[in-house]
């Protein structure tokens, strides 16, 4: 950037502290524990409202922790019943296997209860709708990121912080790999019994040859259902936001399934129908990543994507979120301790907002690395197009996850 061109866009940016790209789960997470640490942010979102990509998110004990840590949790409770305990039915021979949930609570939250609980709490212009980030730089002078976005407004901030998604622009600012397209798809649904469902209060899952029907519910009248199959062309084009092709694709793929579970998927809501493509980081670029530029950095499925196998995507965004604030938080009165005692020597505002972030993600690398490796593990068991990718999985789950939920005993602390 020509330093002329550079002083003109300084004149005409917006100044901020702390941006925060995308409005999803992490984003907004993030954002209420930065205010419950007192600590001001703007939301970018690309949308006109809030959004919730996806129906339903299983909540595993961890995530619980980090909602009770957000000041959240009560009031999500009363949304979803508790689910205490599961079956693994096999399709084939109808066996029926306990399914462990692990030491603590499991519920299945809809996904836009979850967003209203984490936004309602927040300051009225902290989330600013129709905000399109299309990319961001450092300033070649004070290092600050500047944000350009759709309608021309530029935003120069002190930290921005990237729970965009998947497809983050801000990942891709840090370099970090592409996710991986994985072989399987998955579709999930909402299912709307007027009377009451048969399926009581357990977590059921169907596991056939090639498919896998997972069933929860939600409240004594609503049902959670998610479907994995093998990926097809056909996923990967329109049909996929085709709630017919869904429906009949779905039904397709459970042939010998119980008749009440394809009733489930004939009478799902129309508009509460997803099918998506799983997309992934492998463990190992988790392990070598590097998530920070300045202070710039990834957070959620930017810093993390993962396939649903653990169902550990939205509890994981949970963890990062108040692992992120706390380490803010502490470092930022450090160096405001620092200035109110005239320690002209002590580090700058800059440094400690950098030695922050490293705190975070030196926290979260290995935990995330643990819950990549265990879901890329079962994504080798699933893939059925290679008999050694299976045998390779299986061994690798028993070698290294004696204890398939331990995952879900992990605290993330005191906010």
């Amino acid at each position: 950037m020509e330093w002329q061109e550079r002083d003109e866009v300084m004149k005409a940016a917006e100044e901020q502290d702390i941006v925060i790209v995308g409005g999803g789960i992490c984003g907004l997470a993030t954002a209420l524990a930065l205010h419950r640490k007192g600590i001001k942010s703007i939301v970018l979102e690309r949308s006109e409202t809030l959004r919730a990509a996806g129906v339903g998110i299983i909540m595993q004990p961890n995530g619980w922790r980090a909602l009770d840590q957000l000041g959240v949790a009560s009031k999500l409770r009363l949304t979803a019943i508790r689910i205490p305990s599961g079956q693994l039915i096999a399709v084939e021979d109808g066996k029926h296997r306990e399914l462990t949930l692990g030491k603590g609570e499991v519920r299945c939250l809809k996904r836009m209860d979850l967003i209203k609980a984490l936004a309602e709490p927040l300051p009225m212009d902290c989330v600013r709708f129709e905000c399109q980030v299309l990319s961001i730089t450092l300033d070649p002078l004070t290092s600050y990121p500047i944000l350009r976005l759709h309608d021309g407004t530029i935003i120069k901030a002190k930290i921005v912080i990237g729970c965009d998604g998947v497809n983050s622009i801000i990942s891709n600012f840090l370099d970090i790999n592409t996710p991986k397209l994985f072989s399987r798809c998955a579709t999930r649904g909402f299912t709307y019994y007027e009377r009451g469902h048969d399926f009581g209060d357990q977590f059921r899952i169907y596991n056939a040859a090639n498919v896998q029907l997972g069933i929860l519910p939600v409240t004594d009248n609503l049902i959670y259902w998610f479907l994995t199959r093998s990926l097809t062309p056909q996923d990967c084009g329109g049909s996929k936001k085709d709630p017919a092709y869904i429906k009949e694709a779905s039904v397709e793929a459970m042939k010998g399934f119980p008749e009440n579970t394809l009733e489930l998927i004939k009478n799902s809501e129309p508009t509460a129908l997803y099918l998506t493509e799983l997309r992934y980081r492998t463990p190992w670029d988790l392990l070598r990543a590097n998530f920070r530029k300045g202070s710039v950095v990834v957070a959620g499925d930017a810093m993390h994507a993962m396939c649903p196998f653990i169902s550990q995507g939205g509890g994981a965004s949970l963890e990062d979120a108040v692992v992120l604030a706390r380490s803010l938080s502490g470092k930022l009165s450090e160096a405001g301790n620092n200035n109110n005692q005239n320690h002209p020597a002590g580090p700058g505002r800059n440094v400690m907002v950098e030695e922050a972030l490293d705190l975070y993600i030196k926290e979260r690398r290995m935990r995330l690395f643990w819950l990549s490796l265990q879901t890329y593990l079962i994504g080798f068991t699933l893939d059925n197009t290679s008999k050694m990718k299976k045998v390779l999985g299986i061994l690798g789950l028993v070698i290294v996850f004696g204890d398939q939920k331990g995952h879900t005993d992990y605290d993330c602390g005191r906010l």
